[in-house]
């Protein structure tokens, strides 16, 4: 199974035909799901009458910050951003009515099918040629399912311990680190080896590191 750079089960994006899939390479810090639904509220009086329901809205799923990097690898950017605009592009591209396909978005219980109605790559880091080796990702989900589900998930699922996620900023250090989450600043070599992190003071901003129970 793939995994993470922090070595967790990645959320994955994939479209519900399964022919275009992209893992993340750094799970999101957080998503937010939002639904409205719609009710007529009646005329403006001094007492109005108790809002009637006219009809029930969809849910949207936001992801922020979606990091991928290949500074480190080497591997092209590209292919992977590549693979994101395939979600927003029609599914037969000889056909003008064609629409963008129908995703599936699922990190461990959570799942949300759903069309991609807005997405924002910004690239933020580049290499000597000028590729950029690092994008940040934003994603905007529109419940493509009946509307009166809520998105599916499973309490009953495992996953073990909650792990805990630190994102680098300037003048991090990994001794530090581990002084905020175990209070003991010698634990740092846990944090290293378990990022697989060879060189403790090559930390980069905004890297995202995680933080194994002990």
């Amino acid at each position: 199974m793939a995994k993470t750079r922090g070595n967790l089960t990645p959320a994955n994006i994939k479209s519900t035909t399964g022919d275009i899939s992209v893992d993340c390479m750094f799970n999101p810090e957080w998503y937010t799901v939002t639904k409205t639904n719609e009710y007529d509220q009646g005329a403006q009086l001094v007492k109005p009458p108790k809002p009637e329901f006219k009809r029930f809205g969809r849910s949207t799923l936001t992801l922020s910050q979606l990091i991928f990097d290949t500074y480190e690898t080497g591997d092209d950017l590209t292919s992977i951003t590549n693979k994101l605009w395939d979600f927003m592009r029609p599914v037969d591209s000889n056909d003008p009515k064609s629409s963008p396909p129908e995703v599936k978005f699922k990190w461990s219980s959570f799942e949300f099918t759903a069309v991609i109605t807005n997405m924002t790559v910004k690239y933020t880091l580049f290499d000597k040629d000028g590729k950029p080796v690092r994008a940040e990702v934003s994603m905007t989900f529109i419940q493509s399912e009946d509307p009166t589900r809520y998105p599916h998930q499973n309490p009953t699922s495992g996953g073990g311990p909650i792990q805990e996620l630190h994102r680098v900023v300037s003048g991090d250090r990994l001794d530090l680190i581990a002084t905020e989450a175990y209070g003991d600043a010698t634990k740092w070599r846990h944090i290293a080896e378990y990022n697989k992190i060879r060189n403790p003071r090559d930390l980069r901003p905004g890297q995202l590191i995680t933080i194994p129970p002990l």
